[in-house]
């Protein structure tokens, strides 16, 4: 099925849960988190009856939506839609991923929607347990960061980086406390109430963040209701990037928006990688030291690894790649600058093939 008309608004939702995949050049990626999506359903939790997956096609090139046709044609309650045409050129228009978020929360038929993205994969019964959870935090929107699965040395060293300060500026703690206004969601999993979802104007009102998932859960927040975000790596996981290329494009993207101060930050981490190679090299290459000025210098680089791994294993990452992290702070460096130029210089970002217009 490739068209769907949008629920009538006086029309009640006769499905528990739509699961809604917003797909663009997901050939790789589509299959398996399919895969672990069919194995969802358990007595009582019916794929059909009681939940449905809706495919949107984002205007692909490769096989992403003669996958997406199987896998409809194979399985009741799949659904294929075609997202609507961007227009890029309009300042009230949609972000590809936005626009495919709409499309298909405009067909769903669930009580509960759930933005998932093509490259996660689901372990059995997450999605039940995730609406369990939502009813019993009494959460409008429940979001999962999930395990991440990296691929090379740079996605190894750079990842852990990256995921320790969003820890950082992201705590959960104050994320789910309704007194705090600090509000985040990650987009490969968000679970929210249809009708909060549609209250705030959904992906319409944030058609053009670039960090949607975010600016939602800021709407939601405001609404004012309940929002739950935490780690779930019992529940998720994801392959980000495929490749360094597309982790770069992905980062430059997002990085100027997700921290306050990147330059500041630039900053500090340049400094973490002068301590941690500068202080070995004085403390040994100045003959003239006297023992205990070596010691004191010993000292402080102890104290310097002691305050970057605790930083970096907030992570949530292997011991390996939080261990090798040191080595990928000039290109978490080089993010940083690279994204902030991109957006409040060169006021554009790059993302699957489309160029967004980042002036505000």
């Amino acid at each position: 099925m490739s068209h769907r008309a949008a629920l009538n608004s006086a029309e009640q939702p006769d499905l528990e849960l739509s699961v809604i995949i917003p797909a663009r050049n997901e050939e790789r990626s589509l299959p398996t988190c399919l895969a672990s999506l069919f194995i969802q359903s358990e007595p009582g939790f019916s794929l059909g009856q009681q939940w449905e997956i809706i495919i949107v096609n984002d205007d692909s090139t490769d096989k992403t939506r003669e996958i997406a046709a199987n896998a409809a044609a194979a399985n009741d309650g799949v659904i294929l839609l075609d997202a609507p045409p961007l227009d890029l050129s309009s300042r009230g228009g949609f972000t590809g991923k936005s626009g495919a978020c709409w499309a298909g929360a405009q067909a769903a038929r669930g009580r509960h929607l759930l933005f998932t993205d093509a490259d996660t994969i689901h372990e059995p019964n997450d999605i039940s347990r995730s609406l369990r959870e939502a009813d019993r935090h009494k959460a409008v929107l429940l979001s999962y960061s999930p395990r991440q699965i990296v691929a090379g040395f740079w996605q190894h060293a750079v990842m852990p980086l990256v995921f320790s300060e969003l820890a950082s500026v992201y705590p959960s703690r104050q994320v789910n406390d309704p007194v705090s206004s600090l509000a985040a969601a990650n987009g490969q999993f968000i679970l929210v109430e249809r009708e909060a979802y549609f209250a705030v104007g959904g992906h319409r009102a944030i058609g053009r963040d670039i960090l949607e998932d975010v600016a939602l859960a800021h709407n939601i927040k405001r609404g004012p209701h309940l929002i739950r975000f935490r780690y779930a790596p019992e529940a998720l996981s994801t392959r980000m990037y495929q490749t360094t290329s597309e982790m770069i494009e992905g980062w430059t993207k997002n990085l100027a928006l997700l921290f306050p101060k990147p330059i500041a930050l630039a900053l500090w981490r340049i400094l973490d990688l002068l301590l941690f190679f500068g202080l070995p090299a004085l403390a040994l290459g100045l003959y003239w030291l006297q023992p205990w000025q070596r010691s004191v210098i010993l000292l402080l680089w102890v104290r310097t690894l002691w305050r970057f791994y605790s930083r970096v294993a907030r992570s949530n990452f292997p011991w390996f790649d939080v261990a090798v992290s040191v080595l990928g702070l000039p290109l978490f460096v080089y993010l940083l600058v690279r994204s902030v130029i991109q957006h409040r210089i060169r006021k554009n970002v790059e993302w699957k093939g489309r160029t967004y217009d980042t002036t505000t």
